[in-house]
């Protein structure tokens, strides 16, 4: 798609330091985070929205969500069970989908978003 900025920057035509690029996906730190960790995985391949996806997508969103925990924990939000068997750490993946689901860019992509909420308070 010639307006996609998301095309354009796996393209390469717009600067961007990746976290991730292989054949399929790229990823990058968004630039408008909402958490200390923010990062998007991206198809290379235009697809509008995750409503536009069918069976023949599903090994491309299989990759892009094997993939985030990867790169979560690469990022520094990993989740894990401490000594008490307490869960530490962790992260949220979400896609926006179609103007009620948020989405701004309609270019799928998978939002990685995590670190410490010193807002939620300790527990």
């Amino acid at each position: 798609m010639d307006n996609c900025i998301f095309c354009k920057i796996a393209g390469k035509h717009i600067p961007s330091t990746f976290i991730y690029e292989d054949d399929d996906l790229i990823a990058f730190h968004d630039i408008n985070p909402a958490a200390p960790i923010h990062f998007l995985i991206v198809p290379k391949q235009h697809i509008s929205t995750l409503s536009d996806c069918d069976e023949g997508h599903a090994p491309l969103l299989g990759k892009m969500m094997l993939l985030a925990p990867k790169l979560a924990q690469e990022q520094g939000c990993a989740y894990s069970i401490d000594s008490d068997g307490r869960g530490a750490g962790g992260f949220k993946t979400l896609f926006n989908t179609g103007p009620d689901g948020g989405q701004e860019v309609y270019h799928l992509h998978l939002h990685v978003i995590g670190g410490p909420h010193p807002w939620r308070g300790q527990r």
